[in-house]
């Protein structure tokens, strides 16, 4: 039976925190944030655990974390989580934390061939212990916070730094560590994208030529009002109308309230609060005279396409013998940065995002011998 976690709620006990973290040799570390239940979601828990301790930091209830992010920068400090990449996202975002020095579990585990990589999995799998997942989607903006939500949270950073002792052993049993450390890094390199909604996302819902004129520009009124009222109830817009209901509603084209009560996905309260705002986008997106276009990109040239086509394949048979998913060879955008370059040498693949020094000495020949036809 584990300890309660200290619950960290207030600066002194912050001040202190970090500074026991401060001498930690590595930690693990999680984060919970309410995405499913706000329109613009934010991080409401931090777990860290190292071998002494478990602590639950509440930034809801602290005006300023910023002493965390020391320790989070140190290199010193090795930082332990499982699938890091959104994490991280949120740690840059709310709080402007950069994290050096990471193992990743889940990607470890992905090197290593693991087909069962969620840690409910991993933990069963390789410690014996269960995990249940059923706070997965719990509001971790309420207040207080439930005592079984706050066993959730710790338990996911608690047997972090003991997966980490096992996976990295099989790694170097398997001689794959370098391997691990630059796809680790590819992993959790990221770009943090604007929060900033755009009207031209209603493309991403549209299949090619399955709309008329009509029909798109009724959709891009819908997912415009959608955004707009899920601002105005500080819920995410695809729970408030799922993308099902805003195409249902196109299709239909409904002229009156009343219709609107029977499209699934679409809520009855919502009806009833903004039922005429949404004929009203239906009205307007009939009437638009605007035209709508879909982007169009420029065609990729056939050399290149035949290029990618011969290392797309190169990567998925050597995957299968190695026993792991394509993308922990190399990934899909470096097959294209490579099939665009054509190099004629292993120096010419310098500089290619997810291609590495482990990568171009281990595959380099290859790669060039490919793209050559030679592979």
């Amino acid at each position: 039976m584990l300890s309660p976690a200290a619950y960290i709620d207030n600066s002194r006990a912050l001040d202190a925190a970090v500074e026991r973290l401060s001498r930690a040799e590595r930690i693990a570390v999680d984060t919970e944030s309410n995405s499913m239940h706000a329109y613009r979601g934010t991080t409401c828990l931090i777990q860290l655990s190292t071998p002494a301790e478990d602590l639950l930091i509440d930034p809801l209830a602290i005006a300023d974390i910023s002493a965390l992010g020391a320790v989070l920068a140190a290199p010193r400090i090795e930082k332990v989580f499982h699938a890091a990449e959104y994490d991280l996202i949120c740690l840059k975002r709310d709080f402007d934390f950069d994290v050096r020095n990471i193992f990743d579990t889940m990607a470890a585990a992905r090197v290593c061939g693991y087909q069962r990589i969620g840690l409910g999995n991993m933990l069963e799998d390789l410690l014996g212990v269960r995990h249940s997942k059923k706070h997965q989607t719990d509001d971790w903006g309420q207040r207080p916070l439930p005592e079984s939500a706050r066993r959730y949270a710790q338990v996911d950073t608690h047997y972090l730094l003991p997966l980490r002792a096992v996976l990295r052993e099989q790694l170097r049993l398997r001689g794959r560590l370098e391997e691990a450390r630059e796809y680790i890094a590819d992993m959790t390199r990221f770009e943090l994208k604007s929060q900033e909604f755009d009207p031209e996302g209603f493309w991403a819902l549209v299949r090619p030529n399955s709309l008329n004129r009509e029909g798109t520009a009724v959709l891009r009124e819908l997912y415009i009002l959608r955004d707009e009222l899920a601002e105005s109830v500080d819920h995410p817009p695809q729970r408030l109308i799922s993308n099902k209901a805003l195409l249902q509603i196109v299709k239909m084209q409904p002229r009156s309230v009343k219709h609107l009560y029977d499209i699934r996905g679409l809520p009855a309260w919502l009806v009833r609060q903004s039922g005429d705002e949404i004929i009203e986008a239906v009205k307007h997106g009939i009437a638009s005279r605007l035209p709508v276009k879909r982007p169009v990109h420029e065609p990729i040239p056939p050399p290149i396409v035949e290029r990618y086509t011969a290392l797309h394949s190169w990567r998925r048979e050597l995957a299968k013998s190695r026993g792991v998913e394509s993308d922990v060879i190399i990934s899909r955008g470096a097959l294209w940065d490579i099939a665009r370059r054509n190099p004629a040498s292993v120096d010419e693949l310098g500089n290619i995002c997810g291609l590495g020094p482990w990568r171009r000495e281990t595959y380099g020949a290859d790669l060039v011998a490919v793209v050559k036809g030679r592979g």
